[in-house]
């Protein structure tokens, strides 16, 4: 195709997003608020609990809570741009259906019946483009498994969510339908790759950070199961085949009770091991009536901004008040970790882009900053080839980052001789990047969440508070570690991340799922009762 094919194809696929929108639900650009903080929008305004609750008991039809979603959701995306399929059809159908078998067998179809839940673009479901202009025209055969099971549970899939090109980006801008802001403030990323579920709340993916730095930019909870833990089989992705650290699906709320909704609710149906409430009591972790935490100050590579190390010091005083105990985590081996996970990425990244945009002739998108965009707001990027590595060349980094998740299991283990508990530290609790969400084009540092991608070990964001200029104040230059630290230092301006969310990783290890999330209570529990009081 000629490029003028590729950019007829995006404009017939806007106008098909938009036309899918009632117009009587659409905002006129006078209605549409500045791009500062919007803390008045709130995207649900009930709980999950509140909403299960309500739909179970027929005080709520399922159809009247999805049109109430809808709105709300539509509403969202004019302000922040986060969706990209929006099927009203289908899913009032499935809510019809929902609300006649609650009239007709007197009991909910399934946990979660009636709730609308938002789906990242990948999970197949209609269609799936994964920000690729060749996949426009490109349709599903079948739902994804997720889908299927999410159905038989009672919930209505309403909406997809916008994603970048390829996935594999901390940021989320595609040619087709452009950039995914952050509702806390426009001017700000709202992370990736699954940055629209950031900026609405669903189920997202995560290879290498994708699920959490959205959660931790937008100031949502967000959870990174271990692998295999929530279905994946139908859903599209990049670098498919490569399975030394796949990507995972999981969820993005605005409560902590939700994830363990969507977790509790989802598991059995789908894995060996299904949900344990003996492990989410803590019985492996001394019933949870004192805890002990490694705080992670510093992955050693890159020190966090001003706003992190404030979120972290008001974790390790709230557990402290809260009667548990708090050690320094001595982080080991993380840039070999990061490292590792990349080239492992990298093998074949590019041939497998490259694969994809040759079938419309779309360029490879080669960067999130907006100044890189041409005057229709395209990103024209760069057509490219990566070398590539042999077989063998891949076995010999599958084998070295297997050493190095043994090493860390040791350096883990080796912790009980400093809890004062017996055990080793129950959870590490460390930053979800080294800064607040920046702005656009500048997330450039992942290493934070890829570091537990390479070992495979369950992580958790749980929201602590917001970035303050006047709390937040610029710290002398401290000894730089390397130049990346060096940057990462002079890109802090107090005024630049006022207000946005600080959030931070409750991390345990492989299939510790239960367990994280009855420990990130823990945590919410402890800074919600320290912020009240202080």
């Amino acid at each position: 195709m000629s490029l003028k094919d590729w950019r007829l194809l995006i404009a017939e696929k806007r106008a098909k997003q938009l036309a899918s929108i009632p117009k009587e639900w659409l905002l006129t650009p006078e209605e549409l608020p500045p791009k500062e903080v919007l803390d008045e929008i709130e995207i649900t305004n009930s709980s999950v609990e509140v909403l299960l609750q309500k739909l179970a008991a027929a005080e709520w039809s399922a159809v009247e809570v999805t049109t109430a979603f809808y709105k709300r959701a539509t509403i969202a995306h004019q302000l922040v741009n986060c969706l990209t399929e929006i099927f009203v059809e289908r899913a009032l159908a499935r809510a019809k259906e929902v609300d006649d078998y609650l009239r007709t067998n007197g009991k909910p179809i399934g946990p979660l019946h009636g709730l609308p839940i938002s789906l990242k673009d990948q999970i197949n479901l209609r269609a799936c483009l994964l920000g690729y202009v060749s996949w426009i025209n490109i349709f599903a055969e079948r739902d994804s498994v997720l889908v299927t099971t999410l159905e038989s549970l009672g919930a209505i899939p309403f909406v997809k969510t916008n994603v970048p090109q390829t996935l594999m980006w901390g940021e989320t801008f595609n040619n087709v339908f452009g950039r995914t802001t952050n509702p806390h403030n426009r001017s700000l990323t709202s992370g990736g790759s699954s940055g629209g579920e950031g900026a609405l709340i669903g189920v997202g993916s995560d290879i290498g950070g994708s699920i959490r730095i959205p959660a931790g930019f937008c100031g949502l909870y967000g959870l990174r199961p271990s692998t295999g833990r929530v279905p994946y089989t139908g859903s599209v992705n990049s670098l498919e085949g490569q399975d030394s650290i796949a990507s995972v699906l999981g969820p993005l709320s605005n409560s902590l009770s939700a994830i363990h909704t969507f977790m509790e609710s989802v598991d059995p149906l789908t894995v060996p091991k299904p949900w344990s409430d003996e492990e989410y009591r803590l019985i492996n972790h001394g019933g949870g009536k004192k805890l002990c935490f490694g705080i992670m100050w510093d992955d050693g590579v890159i020190v966090p901004h001003p706003p992190i190390i404030r979120g972290l010091e008001i974790v390790k005083q709230a557990l402290l008040k809260a009667g548990h105990s708090v050690v320094d985590w001595k982080p080991i081996k993380h840039l070999e970790l990061v490292n590792t996970a990349r080239k492992i990425w990298y093998a074949g990244d590019m041939e497998d882009y490259e694969t994809v945009t040759k079938i419309s002739g779309e360029p490879i998108v080669g960067s999130m900053l907006p100044s890189t965009l041409d005057p229709e707001g395209f990103n024209l990027g760069e057509r490219y080839l990566g070398e590539g590595i042999s077989a063998y060349q891949i076995w010999q980094v599958q084998k070295e980052r297997q050493r190095l998740r043994y090493q860390y299991l040791e350096h883990w283990e080796k912790t009980a001789e400093v809890t004062g508990t017996g055990r080793p530290v129950d959870a590490i609790i460390c930053a979800v990047a080294p800064y607040t969400a920046p702005p656009h084009g500048h997330n450039k540092i992942t290493q934070y969440t890829t570091v537990w991608n390479a070992l495979d070990y369950t992580a958790l964001v749980v929201p602590i508070t917001t970035a303050d200029k006047a709390l937040d104040i610029k710290k002398p230059p401290h000894e730089f570690l390397n130049l990346t630290d060096e940057d990462n230092y002079k890109s802090y301006e107090p005024e630049t991340f006022h207000g946005a969310p600080i959030a931070l990783q409750v991390v345990g290890r492989t299939l510790e799922e239960e367990a994280i999330i009855g420990m990130g209570e823990v945590v919410d529990t402890a800074v919600h009762s320290y912020m009240n009081n202080n």
